[in-house]
């Protein structure tokens, strides 16, 4: 079975999910499976809870990365993985694992899958997704503070420590490996169509 990998990147709340999101719908069934970065933050089990609010999540060391790179390389064989599990309320990896199947298509998300080079050569399609400063930071508080629980107050703190000058030394820099960038991602509906057809007649499909 040939294996299209599609690499989805661009800082926190760009709108890479809404566009993961539109490429799922497009390709139906066990066709697609998505594995995000985020999933694969290391387990940080010896650490208090408030030690683990402190730490550097947008840093590409807070990723288990290579874990990541053998999940897509036994995917490309046809070889079922378990993918770890993470919990953005606790700051932490759970022991839980979801089994995940392989399929035609892969969608890599994340903001730092281009910064690692051999994650980035496992991709058939880089995109990254380039949306305005002032409203990713918007997006990330409502997320944060609505979904994942926290203050928008401690929201605003880690922005203005770690996630943007992360940004400004990884992300920012790591756009230069895309194939294709995308204002506005999932919302920018003539790119998204544009991008459905290009990955069909990579896979064959009509």
């Amino acid at each position: 079975m040939k294996v299209t990998v599609i690499g989805v990147a661009g800082g926190t709340g760009s709108g890479k999910s809404t566009l993961v999101k539109r490429l799922q719908e497009a390709f139906e069934g066990d066709d697609v499976v998505t594995l995000c970065h985020d999933y694969y933050y290391k387990a940080h089990t010896e650490l208090t809870y408030e030690e683990r609010t402190k730490l550097n999540y947008d840093h590409p060391q807070a990723f288990d990365t290579q874990m990541m790179v053998d999940h897509i390389k036994a995917l490309k064989e046809n070889v079922p993985v378990e993918r770890p599990v993470y919990s953005f309320v606790e700051h932490n990896r759970m022991a839980e694992t979801v089994c995940v199947k392989p399929s035609k298509v892969i969608i890599v998300d994340g903001i730092l899958i281009f910064e690692h080079r051999e994650l980035r050569e496992l991709m058939d399609i880089k995109v990254f997704v380039d949306t305005d400063a002032d409203l990713r930071l918007a997006r990330r508080i409502l997320r944060d503070v609505c979904d994942r629980g926290r203050t928008m107050q401690s929201v605003i703190t880690q922005y203005t420590t770690t996630v943007k000058p992360m940004h400004e030394e990884f992300v920012e820099p790591s756009k230069k490996y895309a194939d294709v960038i995308i204002p506005e991602g999932g919302f920018n509906s003539v790119a998204v169509a544009m991008l459905i057809q290009n990955i069909r007649s990579l896979i064959g499909q009509q």
